[in-house]
């Protein structure tokens, strides 16, 4: 059983999220062969300062 864990900056729409789980799971079952209904997606989602990448948070920038 796939188990598929996406993180995210918080933000999106229920929509969005609805499509990616579908995409997502339709790419895992094609790829691993593995039935649909056994594919299992987690969202995640962090605030804009729980996250970096090099060396500095992307709300940080804003402040600059």
């Amino acid at each position: 059983m796939p188990i598929v864990t996406v993180q995210l900056l918080e933000g999106r729409t229920d929509e969005q999220k609805r499509a990616l789980v579908e995409k997502v799971t339709d790419a895992v079952s094609e790829t691993t062969g593995a039935p649909k209904e056994r594919v299992s997606i987690i969202i995640s989602e962090m605030k804009p300062n729980d996250y970096g990448v090099a060396g500095k948070r992307p709300s940080d920038q804003h402040e600059q």
